[in-house]
């Protein structure tokens, strides 16, 4: 069978990924037969056809010839029966073993021996569903994204039944509709969910815990990582109950606590609350749910120490360091309003960070982010010093040198002996404790955490992060230097990653054990978090421009501190630090670069 032999296709189930495919299908020009034992379904599935196709002629996508077309090839009913001349048929029911292979027997006694028939399981072992089948050598996993008209991924999963003839025709439809099909082995989540429900259920388990907040964690994964959306808002969209669903399904096939759902997911689904669709779930959403929520408002810090202290324009900020990220995060302030300290350990270091920062001023005047006048402002505004005395009268000193904590621990010994009563000291690591360098000064209660990410003038995200000696002045103080430096902060503790490294590495290193177990290649994985979560960027692609001894370095400082099995560094990703390959820096990492 091959691709112009695919003319008429049935979609069995016509919940909102069901309609989706028949969208998609009728659009191809195919024939679609709609079966759901629902009347109401077959009916909101027509009606979500025609606003959908009125869309596209409103938007001049369809002409109303085409639309009125595209609608006459879809028709519903309530009878399995009706799917009897289909020459494939995909399944959309719910997802349950039971439910499933029930569809796919009745089937058996429906369609002719040719018929293909595809299961959409994103969690449910493929192989299982078509062993329980009179012929299981046709029945073969075709996962679609939802929105299924939009989304561009197809996980195409074949058994150890299918046979050439069967994964060349799925692949080819997929491929017909405008589809990328990437090829998955027949374990749970497959590529895509495998990947993307743990990091949404470390994400669940991170705002159980009452480390951060809702809000907070969807903005520092935006904020930081350039997601489209957060991982809570996302389990909104997908619904809480469908997520809960699929991570008891995984945790059953694959016995692995990480695919064990947190609580929160079932008591918020045992309540109702199940996202979008219910109006309530981790936010509240307006009637419809038509809208993400907004991020929470800022509020408002006490008084600075002194008149014009970091909480508004016009404080004096300290910066000790002399690389790339104390650079930026001088510029950043400067750039806001604060006249800004910069001090290294020698005067031509701190001249050069002053270089520096000119230089990416420049380039910011020449792609029109600013003007040649506010420029020469906020450079004017920044003192190279040599000497840590030089940041005696700042109301706040931010560290940014070398992330080596006995290091840290000495530059803040020496802050308190230099720095003035009530100012603020605030560390920018990244993985290492806060609470840790605070112990080293007589005033811990003035410490912080402000993890700015790379590059610091473009990246808006600001981890404020609070030990439990930081007094509330402190860390309002830091909040609010932060909100003057026209950034995002979002609060949370002192524990190893924070709350984007926490989330992000873990994500990263469950993607390299995919390769290393030989489950999928880099491209595959890339592909998929691309086209199916709507990443800017493929998994193997950041590691390699993060730096895989970086990556590394995180990881075992999370493994270290939650001492779960998971969390291990995988073996691959020791072994290419071991031989030198870290990525876009060395020239190699997951794939070969060439170095300019």
């Amino acid at each position: 069978m091959g691709i112009t032999d695919i003319s008429t296709v049935a979609v069995v189930g016509l919940g909102t990924l069901g309609q989706g495919l028949a969208e998609a299908l009728a659009r191809s020009g195919r024939e679609v037969v709609g079966v759901d034992t629902d009347p109401a379904a077959g009916e909101r599935a027509a009606a979500a056809l025609a606003a959908s196709t009125g869309r596209a002629v409103r938007r001049g996508d369809l002409t109303e010839h085409q639309r009125r077309a595209v609608r006459a090839r879809l028709r519903t009913f309530t009878d399995l029966r009706a799917a009897a001349d289909a020459d494939l048929v995909a399944e959309a029911v719910p997802e349950s073993y039971d439910v499933k292979l029930g569809v796919l027997r009745a089937l058996d006694a429906v369609v002719r021996p040719a018929t293909v028939l595809a299961t959409g399981t994103d969690a449910l072992s493929v192989t299982r569903l078509a062993a329980g089948t009179a012929h299981p050598e046709r029945v073969v996993g075709m996962h679609f994204f939802h929105p299924a008209p939009v989304m561009r991924l197809v996980e195409v999963v074949p058994t150890v039944f299918t046979p050439p003839a069967v994964l060349d025709t799925v692949t080819a439809l997929a491929r017909d509709l405008g589809k990328e099909p990437v090829a998955a082995g027949d374990r749970p989540g497959f590529v895509a969910d495998g990947l993307l429900l743990r990091y949404l259920n470390r994400a669940a388990a991170m705002y159980e815990a009452r480390y951060a907040s809702a809000e907070d964690i969807d903005a520092a994964m935006r904020h930081g990582c350039g997601l489209p959306m957060g991982p809570l808002a996302l389990l909104d969209l997908i619904g809480i109950d469908t997520a809960h669903a699929v991570l008891e399904a995984l945790y059953e096939a694959s016995g692995d606590p990480q695919d064990a759902p947190a609580p929160v997911l079932g008591r918020l689904a045992a309540a109702g609350l199940t996202g979008r669709k219910a109006g309530r779930g981790f936010h509240r959403y307006p009637a419809g749910g038509a809208r993400l929520p907004e991020p929470r408002p800022a509020v408002a810090a006490p008084p600075a120490r002194a008149p014009g202290g970091p909480g508004g324009a016009g404080g004096v900020v300290g910066v000790v360091g002399t690389g790339t990220m104390a650079a930026g995060i001088a510029e950043v302030f400067a750039a806001s309003g604060h006249e800004v300290v910069l001090a290294g350990r020698t005067a031509g270091r701190a001249a050069a960070a002053g270089d520096r920062v000119a230089a990416s001023l420049a380039r910011s005047v020449e792609r029109g982010r600013t003007t040649e006048e506010a420029a020469e402002a906020a450079l004017a505004r920044i003192a190279p010093a040599a000497a840590l005395d030089a940041v005696a009268g700042a109301d706040l000193v931010v560290e940014a040198v070398a992330e080596d904590l006995e290091v840290k621990r000495s530059l803040f010994r020496a802050l308190d002996g230099v720095c003035a009563p009530g100012a603020v000291l605030a560390t920018t690591t990244s993985s290492l404790p806060v609470v840790a360098c605070a112990r080293a000064t007589q005033r811990p209660e003035d410490v912080v955490g402000l993890h700015f990410f790379n590059p610091a003038p473009a990246m808006r995200l600001v981890e404020v992060v609070r030990t439990v000696l930081t007094s509330d002045t402190a860390h309002a103080r830091a909040r609010a230097a932060a909100l003057a430096a026209g950034k995002h902060p979002v609060e949370c503790g002192d524990r190893a990653g924070f709350i984007v490294n926490a989330l992000l590495f873990p994500y990263l290193n469950d993607a390299v054990r995919m390769v290393e177990e030989h489950y999928a290649t880099p491209d595959d994985v890339d592909t998929a978090m691309r086209l199916g979560a709507g990443y800017p960027m493929g998994p193997f692609e950041l590691l390699d421009v993060v730096g895989l001894d970086v990556s590394l370095a995180i990881q075992r400082a999370l493994h270290r501190e939650f001492r779960a099995p998971g969390l291990a560094p995988t073996e691959l990703l020791e072994r290419l630090v071991a031989a030198g390959c870290l990525g876009r820096k060395s020239g190699r990492g997951f794939r070969s670069y060439t170095r300019r």
